[in-house]
């Protein structure tokens, strides 16, 4: 049977299914450098953000039939050349969505009753003082939540804002509206609201806080000065898509002057080695890229890359 090779991990789960069904699967770390000399050897390689998978590597591999990328971004791929070897490129867009959208909140609560900076004044702090400077939070309900990109994350995201209670502005250049069924626990029957899509601009002067769940390649930066200037005064805003989709150094001005009233950011430009003024900012909340980093979603996305390998070289 074919050879997969697991270079940037698996759930076991997923690693199982696919040995279940007769392939021998390697998930031994291979170094970027030496891919080009042992990927020949495999039909299917199963990839994260870390390892990339370009041309030269593509024309390498005669035998290569699937490249398999566990999560929604595709840009360490290149997906077209690949295409036109016949090589199939799967991800898993589904699995990790309520995951991501849980983070973004994780950054909005944080920042809206100042948690982050909380945690880290109150090791030695003056109590009191602390209590007295921290008392000035926001609540969520009859807030304003711009989503900018209504995928599967973007209606995840507008999923638990509007359980919350908030309104929601949705922007997208491809998606004119939604149906967002609101999942109710306790056996509580669910509830179904139709969502239309706005223009950017009435999303930005409107939005008390904006999550961004887009693909970004580079190029432009999706908010930069000219759009946080736009903003409500005071407006909190979360990246947990890509690093380069805001203009950090707009960022950074923006809380100087005090347009904007916080940041929560997973991911950055220069990652692994983010900017240290955004890490130690006291309005800033930070996370290292976990958007996705929760067992369910790992065992979601272990599964689903299986299925759909075993799938294509079945």
């Amino acid at each position: 049977m074919a050879k997969i090779l697991i270079n940037d991990g698996i759930h076991p789960d997923g690693q199982k299914m696919m040995e279940d069904a007769g392939f021998t699967v390697n998930t031994t770390k291979i170094a970027q450098e030496d891919l080009i000399a042992e990927l020949p050897n495999y039909a299917a390689i199963c990839v994260r953000s870390a390892t990339k998978v370009r041309k030269d590597l593509i024309d390498a591999c005669p035998n290569l039939k699937v490249i398999a990328r566990g999560g929604v971004g595709l840009d360490n791929i290149d997906v077209d050349y690949a295409k036109s070897k016949s090589i199939e490129v799967i991800n898993t867009p589904a699995a990790s969505s309520e995951a991501v959208a849980e983070l973004a909140f994780g950054h909005i609560f944080s920042l809206s009753r100042s948690l982050h900076a909380a945690n880290r004044d109150m090791n030695g702090g003056d109590f009191k003082a602390l209590k007295k400077s921290y008392a000035k939070g926001s609540q969520l309900r009859g807030k304003t939540i711009g989503i900018i990109g209504l995928g599967r994350i973007g209606q995840e995201t507008a999923r638990i804002g509007l359980s919350l209670g908030m309104n929601v502005l949705p922007v997208d250049k491809f998606i004119d509206k939604a149906t967002i069924n609101l999942r109710l626990g306790n056996g509580a029957a669910n509830v179904s609201i139709d969502l239309q899509t706005v223009d950017m601009d009435k999303m930005l002067s409107e939005a008390d806080y904006i999550s961004v769940h887009v693909p970004f390649s580079g190029g432009k930066a999706l908010i930069g000065s000219e759009e946080i200037a736009k903003l409500k005064k005071g407006a909190i805003i979360v990246n947990t898509a890509r690093g380069g989709t805001y203009d950090e150094s707009a960022l950074l001005a923006g809380l100087e002057s005090g347009q904007l009233g916080g940041v929560g950011l997973d991911v950055f430009e220069n990652e692994p080695n983010p900017r240290k003024e955004l890490l130690n900012h006291p309005k800033i909340s930070v996370s290292p890229h976990i958007g996705a980093s929760t067992s369910e979603a790992q065992r979601n996305i272990g599964i689903e890359l299986a299925e759909k390998i075993i799938k294509q070289l079945a």
